[in-house]
């Protein structure tokens, strides 16, 4: 059996349009899709040998790339080196959303996914008490599942500029594509073609650029809404200097 290497991955972040963006890519004529969505490989099945991995992309043809999806990998703390030492020149796409939205987003997942029972205001208030020593757990031991900081991390997986440092300290930055969520919203022919241009494609045009998943869930009060903008402030304000761009996330 041949057994492939992807040419690329997006890293996350969760709830910001990761499936929406991959669905988007594999309308590529040049781009094969992975045999199983959201592999997981470097975050939850690290256990398994490469091999298994390399078997969840299909045989390729010749100027035919593959790549995956699993935006847990962003937030995940042993995935930059896990990648790095496997695949050092891998191209890495993150798409960054309203962290506010994406709590929100997140909350209203995990409560359709039944794994959240509380409210929105309990759950944010309880995210400390839930990850107290998860992190240090998955970081001393190598193997150890967290299904907190898998799961209830609204406030933590919006911290981003934390997560991309970790990154940036292993890879190099021309490795990474970043994009906002409300670009590929708003504007996904043009978004796209950043993507195809980063991966050395020719653009290319699909009706499917016209749609995206944009999830349902009931608008929570302006009293949660504002508190969130407001926790998340400076951590954005450091992040759009950080990359050097401008972010209307309020």
């Amino acid at each position: 059996m041949n057994y492939q290497n992807p040419h690329f991955l997006i890293i996350g972040a969760q709830k910001c349009g990761t499936n929406s963006l991959y669905n988007y890519l594999v309308q590529h004529p040049l781009i094969a899709a992975s045999l199983q969505h959201e592999i997981h490989y470097f975050d939850l099945n690290f256990d398994r040998d490469l091999k298994w991995y390399q078997s969840q992309f299909p045989q390729l043809e010749s100027g035919i790339i593959t790549g995956e999806s699993s935006p847990y990998y962003l937030f995940h703390p042993l995935v930059p080196q896990r990648i790095f030492d496997i695949y050092p020149q891998m191209k890495l796409i993150i798409l960054l959303r309203n962290p506010a939205e994406r709590a929100i987003s997140h909350y209203y997942h995990e409560v359709r996914l039944g794994t959240e029972k509380l409210t929105l205001k309990e759950a944010i208030a309880a995210e400390q008490t839930r990850l107290k020593g998860e992190v240090e757990k998955i970081i001393q031991t190598g193997t150890y599942y967290s299904f907190n900081h898998q799961h209830y991390t609204y406030l933590a997986r919006g911290k981003y500029i934390e997560q991309l440092q970790n990154w940036m300290n292993i890879f190099p930055k021309e490795q990474f594509l970043i994009l906002k969520s409300e670009d590929l919203f708003s504007h996904p022919q043009e978004t796209m073609n950043k993507v195809f241009q980063f991966l050395e494609l020719p653009a290319h045009f699909s009706e499917e650029y016209l749609q995206y998943n944009s999830g349902n869930y009931s608008q929570p009060n302006d009293e949660i809404y504002q508190h969130l903008i407001k926790y998340f402030q400076s951590d954005n304000q450091k992040l759009a200097e950080f990359l050097n761009i401008y972010l209307n996330w309020e």
